[in-house]
């Protein structure tokens, strides 16, 4: 019998060689249990310690940093309304749980906070904010040349889905989520579909997704699935002919300057990256993945990683979601987000220059996302005066 394994799971057993964050000095693993379901004390510990409590594989930065020049603003007064009432920089970083803030303007770094035992070295769980590097690697596999056509099938790079529902189905519409195939991402309901993942392994969940029944015809309706992004990140595994972290340390965290090693979340030891979730980095870190992103993918020495265009197709509406890319959230007036659930989240206005990052530790999965925006966009405003 195969024992199933999936990041719903705690892994004793770690893969990561990127050294942890030690502020914890025990961490009781057996007293861990589904991540969806961990509590408010075991989030804090536990995200902040990913790789001492699940199998993880090493994305390694390398001996050049970009720097990220310190040039305060003073947002102290900052104030904006949401649902009603009128909130502070303080009360926003209390109301959200967050333990990390960090503004990036024209490259440097206005606001950098840090809460509850997280500092600069800390690394971060990001959830989803994963699916959106997932979204970049396929840019950088595309000007690499080992995909050809998103509008070619999945199935051409997965031959064990042939014959299933995701017959059919694009590149491009998984990467847009409207496959068409049938899955709940309720994360309240015990029955869901995200709540089940810990029933599989990877190979497992491309059986399972391939046993969804099509509920619409592919391209036509948006459904987010994080199931489905594990099914492209095989996609991509397949194309390239390497494991996502090295290519990841390979495209970007090293020659890009990412200052600290990090880590990506595997389906059990030695396993594939979960390409729906978890990468731990630290806050600095994720601002730099979204001046790449900026910057339209370009590194500091001139070399392009990303085709031309890309990040404009990427974050353009699919034709199943205003709001919505290649796995990314537009938040609108040309602005787009990373997004992870509990409070990740990495967002980015290229036209202001502008990139915003907190690390939080909500309560609920998804409740706090419009309270980020509506600060995101009151320091947008208030940057510009």
């Amino acid at each position: 019998m195969i024992r199933k394994l999936s990041w719903l799971v705690l892994l004793s057993a770690c893969t990561s060689s990127a050294p942890a964050d030690h502020s914890e000095p025990e961490i009781d693993v057996e007293s861990y249990g589904p991540l969806l379901q961990w509590t408010p004390d075991q989030q804090l510990v536990g995200y902040r310690n990913f790789d001492r409590i699940l199998a993880t594989r090493t994305i390694a930065a390398g001996d050049f940093v970009l720097e990220l020049p310190d040039v305060p603003r003073d947002l102290s007064g900052l104030s904006f309304e949401f649902d009603g009432e009128a909130l502070s920089l303080e009360s926003f970083v209390e109301r959200n749980h967050v333990v990390g803030l960090l503004v990036l303007k024209d490259g440097a770094i206005a606001l950098e906070r840090y809460r509850k035992g997280n500092g600069p070295d800390t690394r971060w769980v990001s959830f989803s904010v994963a699916k959106s590097v997932v979204s970049l690697l396929y840019g950088a596999a595309i000007k690499d040349g080992y995909i050809t056509d998103l509008d070619e099938s999945v199935t051409a790079y997965l031959p064990r889905l042939r014959g299933t529902s995701y017959e059919g189905v694009s590149i491009r519409d998984a990467l847009q989520m409207a496959s068409g195939v049938e899955w709940s991402e309720d994360y309240g309901d015990p029955s869901s579909d995200v709540r089940r993942l810990s029933n599989f392994t990877s190979l497992t969940l491309l059986d399972y997704l391939g046993e969804r029944p099509r509920v619409a015809a592919p391209g036509e309706r948006f459904n987010y699935n994080s199931g489905e992004t594990h099914l492209l990140a095989s996609v991509l595994r397949s194309a390239i002919g390497s494991n996502l972290s090295t290519y990841l340390s390979s495209k970007m965290w090293r020659p890009f300057g990412m200052e600290a090693d990090a880590n990506w979340l595997l389906w059990g030891p030695d396993g594939p990256e979960d390409g729906g979730c978890c990468i731990s980095a630290t806050l600095r870190d994720y601002g730099r993945i979204g001046l790449f992103v900026t910057r339209g993918g370009a590194l500091p020495d001139g070399d392009t990683v990303l085709p031309a265009g890309w990040m404009e197709q990427s974050t353009s509406p699919s034709p199943s979601s205003e709001g919505y890319g290649f796995l990314w959230w537009l938040i609108g007036d040309q602005a787009y987000a990373a997004l992870g659930v509990f409070g990740q989240m990495i967002f980015i206005d290229p036209a202001e220059d502008l990139v915003v990052v907190t690390h939080s530790v909500w309560p609920d999965a998804t409740a706090g996302f419009p309270r980020s925006f509506a600060f995101a966009a009151a320091v947008r405003d208030a940057l510009r005066e």
